[in-house]
């Protein structure tokens, strides 16, 4: 019987995807300038690269990629000018967060049912600095446990961690739980290693290329679906 439902934060319940775009680009001109290079095209080829090594170890500290990205090029940058760079990073995908429409009406009916929970992944940012679940103060109060992964030595999804002290903390056994998310890596990996059963979330309103795998995992396109968990329970597609 399932009795509680755990939910990803960023681009399960909430769209930065814009923030993200704008904020990246501007980082990418500002560091592409910064080390005076020439061929565009070569940079950003090795920025994604190192980009893409960082995210495949769930660790999204932008001043890190970026020191990674100076060292790359025998440079070492100046550490107060990353860190103001950082905070200006997140403050423009804070900026262009927007709650999904049926987000919020979603969550209002499903805890009539079920208990609410939210595992999301640490920003990579100071201790310090405010993850953007705080932009969303009644959407934080919908959950009964939060666990912001990678801070305070909890090592990021998909680490089976954050997972088991929710569901410690909640007092129910992984069969007993549902978790959304819609990374496949982060969220439908890390969720099927300690026995939560996963629903992928693939947005039919978000242009994103979706990872090509062989799954018998329950794949939907709204949160609205959610609201039929009978048909869920059952695994059907």
């Amino acid at each position: 019987m399932i009795k509680a439902i755990l939910f990803d934060f960023g681009q399960t319940l909430v769209d930065s995807a814009a923030g993200f775009r704008t904020a990246e680009k501007e980082a990418e001109t500002q560091i592409f300038e910064s080390l005076n290079l020439e061929s565009w095209p070569d940079f950003m080829s090795n920025y994604r690269r190192l980009r893409k090594a960082f995210h495949s170890q769930s660790d999204f500290s932008r001043r890190v990629l970026w020191q990674a990205v100076y060292s790359y090029y025998g440079r070492e940058p100046d550490q107060e000018s990353l860190l103001a760079a950082e905070r200006a990073y997140w403050e423009t995908v804070k900026s262009k967060t927007r709650l999904f429409p049926e987000a919020r009406v979603v969550l209002a009916q499903l805890a009539s049912a079920y208990r609410l929970a939210l595992i999301t992944n640490s920003q990579g940012q100071p201790a310090s600095e405010k993850h953007r679940l705080a932009l969303f103060p009644e959407l934080a109060g919908s959950f009964e446990v939060i666990i912001v992964a990678g801070e305070a030595g909890l090592p990021p999804k998909p680490h089976p961690e954050p997972f088991l002290i929710c569901l410690e903390k909640l007092g129910i056994a992984p069969a007993e739980a549902i978790y959304v998310g819609d990374d496949w890596r982060i969220d439908i990996c890390g969720a099927q290693e300690v026995g939560i059963r996963p629903i992928w979330l693939q947005h039919h309103s978000v242009s994103r290329k979706w990872p090509l795998v062989e799954t018998s995992v329950l794949i939907i396109t709204s949160r609205a679906q959610l609201l039929d968990l009978g048909r869920v329970s059952m695994g059907c597609r």
